[in-house]
């Protein structure tokens, strides 16, 4: 019987793990939260509602925002096998992104062209939501830099 409760209670620690650093499910409608946000800048005074729709391959990121009375579009695609795709910067410039899981977390290496000639931007961003899943944070940085960490909640 002692034999019988040890397994069982290693396998119910087991599951719990792995459910634990399963990779999250972003997919869902998402509002800018400037208020929880940090290190935004004049983006805080900004709206952003952002539609993601994720696959077993592919996470698919449309946001729509609007700062000052312009309304801007970005659509992102974010490639779960690693492989490097092109996309656009939040500063309309082409990147190449390379992304994969760590645990439940979504980690993305974006590189684009610097200001300078023959320079290159590095900065990784990393995707995650709240144990609720009510929340997700979108965390930016440059290697040696305090990141920007961004911060949506679901619509309702």
């Amino acid at each position: 019987m002692k034999i019988a409760v040890a397994v069982f209670a290693l396998l119910f620690l087991a599951g719990f793990a792995f459910a634990a650093s399963a990779p999250a499910n972003f997919s869902g409608n998402w509002a800018f939260d400037p208020a929880q946000s940090k290190n935004v800048g004049m983006m805080a005074q900004g709206k952003i509602h952002t539609t993601v729709v994720q696959t077993k391959g592919a996470i698919v990121v449309d946001d729509n925002s609007e700062f000052n009375g312009q309304k801007d579009t970005q659509h992102t695609v974010y490639d779960l096998t690693g492989k490097p795709i092109t996309n656009t910067s939040m500063m309309a410039r082409q990147a190449t992104t390379r992304s994969h899981w760590e645990g439940a977390r979504l980690i993305t290496d974006w590189e684009s062209p610097g200001a300078i000639a023959g320079t290159m931007v590095k900065r990784t961003e990393k995707r995650y939501l709240s144990r609720d899943r009510k929340t997700m944070y979108v965390e930016s940085a440059r290697s040696g830099k305090d990141p920007m960490v961004i911060v949506f909640t679901r619509d309702k």
